[in-house]
């Protein structure tokens, strides 16, 4: 998580939507006064600073209630949204990987460890969005592009960091992957998502 006063913008970090590499990038162009949140495990040239009273993947909701009002209603807050399908795996890999390889897909499906997280971008009482944007990974660069522009932050087209980009082995499309019943399960556990954003299996 970041709030820059140099460039008067919020950037909440969602689950396995490149928001590492992004906070990565983000945090090279601060400046030494912003809130830079500790990224475990550590990726350079990340560095923390300014961070009591909050955490990584703190939510919108906990930020606005821990900062002026004048600041959240003046900085742009934003953060970035993936297919779920697609999310999922990359969830599951990066799980299965830190144990060891031993956790299966249907195993983690049937533990409900699903990274639904629309909680950290929305309201606490009706789910209602209380970011200004929300970028879609799937045209992740060209949008950052829109935003770091608007924000007047210098970018060239590339993050050149892949911050926990290793995880994921099999380089399938994920509708190569799911069965029916799997493609079931995280359609009705993302149920909002799909709702919201108009995600579906087949793009």
């Amino acid at each position: 998580m970041i709030i820059s006063h140099k460039y008067k913008f919020i950037f909440i970090k969602i689950q396995k939507t490149a928001s590492t590499s992004i906070e990565v990038y983000l945090s090279q162009q601060c400046h030494d006064g912003d809130v830079i949140t500790p990224i475990r495990p550590q990726v350079q040239p990340h560095i923390a600073r300014n961070h009591e009273g909050f955490y990584n993947h703190i939510s919108a909701s906990e930020i606005k209630s821990r900062i002026p009002k004048s600041v959240w209603e003046s900085y742009f807050k934003f953060c970035v949204e993936r297919n779920p399908w697609d999310k999922t795996l990359s969830h599951y890999y990066m799980l299965s990987a830190r144990k060891g390889g031993t956790l299966t897909f249907e195993r983690y499906l049937a533990e409900a460890k699903l990274c639904v997280d629309h909680s950290l971008y929305t309201a606490e009482k009706n789910s209602s969005i209380i970011v200004d944007k929300i970028i879609r990974y799937e045209n992740l660069l060209a949008e950052l592009s829109e935003v770091f522009a608007f924000l007047g932050i210098p970018f060239a087209g590339s993050l050149n960091v892949y911050a926990k980009s290793e995880y994921r082995k099999d380089r399938r499309p994920y509708n190569e992957v799911y069965t029916e019943r799997q493609r079931y399960i995280v359609a009705k556990a993302f149920a909002w998502e799909v709702q919201t954003f108009g995600y579906n299996f087949e793009t």
